[in-house]
């Protein structure tokens, strides 16, 4: 099982493809919705050293914070996707 967070924010098409590849894998994660101000976004700074998202964590992986939509799908595919080994 996954150990798997996504700070998301509502809206965001950046964030929904993220979570679209995260269905697409049946993979179980925890949403962590941020605030829509960047000031506000204290928590999701802690973890990745910046307030834009998504942001992905996989603990179980040493992913400490991941930011980019593009390098979290690829990271998601070949991590628990076709590409895993």
């Amino acid at each position: 099982m996954a150990n798997l967070v996504l700070y998301e924010l509502e809206g965001c098409p950046y964030c929904a493809k993220v979570t679209k590849k995260l269905d697409e894998l049946g993979l179980e994660y925890e949403s962590v919705m941020v605030p829509r101000s960047h000031a506000e976004r204290t928590e999701v700074e802690e973890v990745s050293g910046q307030t834009g998202v998504p942001v992905l964590v996989d603990e179980e992986h040493g992913v400490e914070g991941m930011p980019e939509s593009d390098d979290i799908v690829a990271y998601l595919e070949e991590t628990y996707g076709q590409g895993a080994a």
